[in-house]
């Protein structure tokens, strides 16, 4: 996941949280949205953490998981810019059980874009 890949600017950022469809798992949620046309096909992605989670040391280690997540589940996905939103079992979560909570996120949002919700 290189430097292009990533959101860095707090208005995109609040624009996703304001317009972003939102998919919840038991140890993340996420908020999705189509990349604007006029910035080109390719998909970027943020993590966020609270915190409300705790110190920084949990909130760095649920970054720091849900972005090895990312890599293993081939995000950032081309054409959409992601949110991943750690909740209270992440930073204590395998990264198994988040590759599995990430790909049920996948299907949820794959079954929305069907019904048209995206």
């Amino acid at each position: 996941m290189g430097v292009h890949n990533t959101i860095k600017s707090r208005e995109e950022l609040e624009q996703l949280f304001s317009n972003g469809m939102y998919v919840a798992t038991p140890l993340f949620a996420a908020r999705i949205c189509e990349t604007p046309e006029g910035r080109g096909p390719g998909g970027r992605v943020a993590f966020v953490a609270g915190k409300k989670l705790g110190n920084a040391v949990l909130r760095n280690r649920s970054k720091r998981v849900m972005r090895e997540m990312a890599r293993r589940n081939a995000f950032p996905m081309p054409g959409y810019d992601v949110v991943f939103i750690a909740r209270r079992g992440t930073a204590t979560a395998s990264v198994d059980e988040l590759d599995a909570s990430c790909q049920r996120l996948c299907k949820r949002i794959s079954k929305e874009r069907i019904h048209g919700r995206a």
